[in-house]
């Protein structure tokens, strides 16, 4: 079966994750992550990606952004994936590839799911047994969030405006749903969605976004008609 390309549609938020091959770590130092997240700001800026949310595991990424055209987001990544490559192994004496094929990515409903996204991406260290609370992980923009600290990377969707009239009431309703975490069947949906490439959604918010693509959405989503 060929490969579906990538569903990019401009003005909706996308879950991307990009994975180092073999599962072999991407950042092996402090200052790689710092490298990482500048280049990603330059790029972010340059293509015009907002970028929502974000976490750098030691063999992973999640991002989690809204694009101004349907080329910013590939352009983006493709930049920023090329130069990191060149920066790592340059670091590391080493030479060759160092993602896993190509990012994975897909468009979520914001109304449902871009403040579970969210969480969902604060709590992949904890997860993973790194730390204690996404507070303690200094690679996620879970501080900007907590208000913790101020990260220009970061631009919060509206639907995070939404949480309250002030930047405390805004930041104390976010730590509480981090808080309250996440139950299994969004965070699955959440993985399989992006990993998939399968718009993740409510079954109106998945047909009208048909109609603005050629590309399949879901594995439901109608195809070519057969020839008769």
């Amino acid at each position: 079966m060929a490969r579906l390309p990538r569903l990019t549609v401009p003005g909706y938020p996308h879950h991307i994750i990009q994975r180092g091959n073999n599962r072999q770590p991407i950042f092996a130092a402090d200052a790689d992550y710092e490298a990482f997240l500048a280049m990603l700001d330059e790029h972010s800026r340059a293509q015009g990606v907002a970028l929502h949310a974000y976490v750098l595991m030691t063999n992973h990424f999640h991002l989690l952004a809204t694009p101004d055209s349907a080329e910013a987001i590939p352009q983006m990544m493709q930049a920023v994936g090329r130069r990191y490559v060149r920066y790592f192994n340059q670091r590391q004496a080493r030479t060759g590839t160092l993602w896993e094929g190509r990012y994975k990515s897909t468009l979520i409903q914001a109304e449902r799911y871009l403040l579970a996204c969210m969480v969902y991406i604060d709590l992949n260290p904890v997860r993973a047994g790194m730390v204690a609370a996404p507070v303690d992980y200094p690679w996620s923009s879970h501080r900007h969030y907590a208000g913790l600290r101020t990260d220009k990377l970061v631009t919060p969707h509206p639907l995070f405006w939404e949480l309250g009239n002030t930047p405390f009431a805004r930041d104390a309703a976010y730590v509480e749903l981090v808080n309250a975490g996440i139950d299994s069947g969004a965070q699955r949906a959440l993985t399989d969605s992006a990993l998939r490439g399968w718009a993740l959604g409510e079954p109106g918010y998945v047909a009208a976004l048909q109609k603005k693509t050629d590309r399949r959405v879901s594995p439901g989503a109608p195809g070519r008609p057969r020839a008769k």
